[in-house]
């Protein structure tokens, strides 16, 4: 499964790390990805979702299909 988030489509940033004699590596940053049930009022279950923290914390100000509409998302593509 790819790290991905559910909602927003976050995933690994890959870059260089550089070190003092400027030689460069490969490294990657993953996102901070969480397993979270979340409560649906609209058809009254939850729904697991893989989010990023980032995507919890906007939770915490919008409801679920608010943020869903904004990135593009439907809510039946989330119920199992």
């Amino acid at each position: 499964m790819a790290r991905v988030c559910d909602i927003t489509g976050k995933r690994r940033l890959v870059g260089n790390s550089v070190s003092h004699s400027n030689r460069k590596t490969k490294r990657i940053q993953q996102p901070n990805l969480q397993w979270k049930r979340i409560w649906v009022p609209e058809i009254g279950r939850y729904v697991r979702l893989r989010l990023s923290t980032r995507a919890l914390r906007t939770l915490r100000h919008k409801p679920l299909s608010v943020f869903l509409e904004e990135n593009g998302k439907k809510l039946s593509d989330f119920v199992r």
